[in-house]
């Protein structure tokens, strides 16, 4: 692992110095629940990077933290954006690494590595390409929800200038992902980047990997050409499908933008959702772990919970947003947990984050111990239901909606778990509507034990959407 000294020109940096105004230049609806995301240009420039930077160190330094580790997606404004954060953070007076282009487990793996006190990614993840934003670490926790508004907000103070130098951890990255995959059997795998962050990770990682491994959109391209990098949206995994069935690989697998969310296909170029993968990796884990603890979020299928059951496990249910269920991974000291979005956790052996490269080497380890991807998903019990469905809705309205939704359920009797978001249980399955976390969209599912149950229940959730003005298909 080398570092090279690295310095900024000091005409641009002072520059960005003197263009924050008093109220900084993230706009409020930026600030979303988890981390930051909007448009760049419009609710997130370079001023508002260097702002985020310096209030971050103002706060680092307030904690007694020192070292910060800093790395960027493909994005066209990233480095652009990167920069700038980069500026502010060592005008507070820290010190950092700039790990460069990468997906942001390898900047998980960069603090585990290097010793260092938090971490700040340039990524807008699976949102559109106008889009950019920021994921926070300081310390060991996630900075979100009032923390994250009360950080963007706060006015940060100049220190003694810190440093920023090159710090190249990819192939000690690629060394850690290909020990974890000791062991897989030569199978055949087609690898879609996206376009995104993960493909030069991917590039390297393929020729330690025993098999044929086919890939796809492997170089970085913030425009996304091929196709948007949301392995979550069935229409982003035709051109794996296809290829799979092409060439006869024995899977496939996508990530998103910044590479901690994962998409798979099976050999007969049918999508195993997440829910149904989480599953597939806890009958793996459980069948050397049994009695642990597996979280999955309110999204997921009942098929997952019972199937956690009956092979032996503990299942948990946690409410749905990726740092919500690490949350109560930790609480349920469990040892793995996902989102139906694709986000995959697995326990401390891998810090605990959800790296999609690393869900990718336990899919291929599980699939050759359980004997086969289209083997497994034959093998699950039949059950009706719908991908997670995202919504178009103003920033401002979402919550309102889900609100005005669960007032009227509440006047009719309904039962729900407030707690978990508006899952709403009904004789025939179940129905969730909840506001996104990250987009201006509303999410829901439905699912039931029977077609006719399924089409009952998108009716009365369709209803309760018309009922608050949204007009959508459910």
């Amino acid at each position: 692992m080398s570092v090279e000294a690295l310095q900024g020109p000091e005409a641009s940096r002072d520059g960005a110095r003197h263009r924050r105004p008093a109220e900084g230049r993230i706009r409020r609806e930026a600030v979303r629940a988890y981390d930051i995301r909007g448009v760049a240009g419009r609710d997130i420039d370079r001023g508002g990077a260097y702002a985020l930077g310096l209030s971050c160190a103002s706060a680092a330094r307030a904690a007694g933290l020192s070292r910060v580790g800093v790395g960027r997606d493909g994005r066209l404004t990233s480095a652009s954006l990167e920069q700038a954060l980069v500026w502010g953070l060592m005008d507070g007076g820290l010190r950092v690494e700039r790990i460069g282009l990468g997906p942001t487990p390898m900047l998980g793996f960069a603090v585990r590595e290097l010793g260092l006190d938090g971490a700040i990614m340039v990524t807008a993840s699976h949102n559109p390409p106008d889009e950019n934003g920021f994921k926070i670490l300081m310390g060991k926790e996630r900075v979100h929800g009032e923390r994250l508004r009360a950080l963007v907000a706060m006015e940060g103070s100049r220190d003694r200038c810190g440093s920023a130098r090159r710090a190249e951890v990819i192939e000690a990255y690629v060394d850690e992902l290909a020990r974890a995959a000791t062991g897989m059997p030569p199978l055949k795998v087609a690898w879609d980047c996206g376009h995104g962050a993960t493909a030069p990770v991917v590039r390297r990682l393929v020729e330690r990997l025993p098999g044929e491994h086919r890939l796809l959109n492997a170089s970085v391209d913030g425009r996304f050409p091929a196709h948007h990098p949301d392995p979550a949206v069935a229409a982003n995994l035709s051109q794996l499908a296809g290829t799979v069935l092409a060439h006869g690989c024995d899977l496939g697998v996508a990530f998103d933008g910044d590479g901690d969310r994962l998409g798979v296909v099976d050999a007969e170029g049918r999508i195993l959702w997440a829910d149904q993968l989480l599953l597939l990796l806890a009958r793996d884990l459980l069948a050397h772990s049994p009695g642990a603890a597996v979280v999955g979020d309110v999204k997921c299928s009942k098929v997952l919970f019972d199937g956690v059951e009956s092979a032996g496990g503990r299942a948990a249910v946690s409410p749905s947003g990726y740092v919500l269920v690490r949350e109560t991974m930790q609480r349920e000291e469990a040892a793995l947990a996902g989102e139906l979005s694709g986000h995959i956790f697995f326990a401390e052996e891998w810090g605990g984050v959800d790296d999609a490269l690393y869900a990718a080497i336990r899919t291929f380890l599980a699939v050759s111990r359980l004997g086969g991807l289209a083997a497994f998903r034959d093998s699950l019990p039949p059950s009706f239901a719908t991908p997670e469905l995202r919504l178009a809705c103003p920033e401002d309205r979402k919550a309102e909606v889900v609100t005005e939704v669960a007032g009227r359920l509440e006047h009719e009797g309904a039962i729900f778990d407030p707690a978990l978001g508006l899952r709403v249980e009904r004789p025939d399955g179940w129905w969730l509507l909840r506001a996104s976390g990250t987009e201006p969209k509303l999410t829901c599912r439905c699912e039931a034990v029977h077609p006719d149950g399924l089409e009952r229940l998108r009716a009365e959730l369709r209803e309760q959407l018309r009922r608050s003005g949204v007009d959508a298909e459910v």
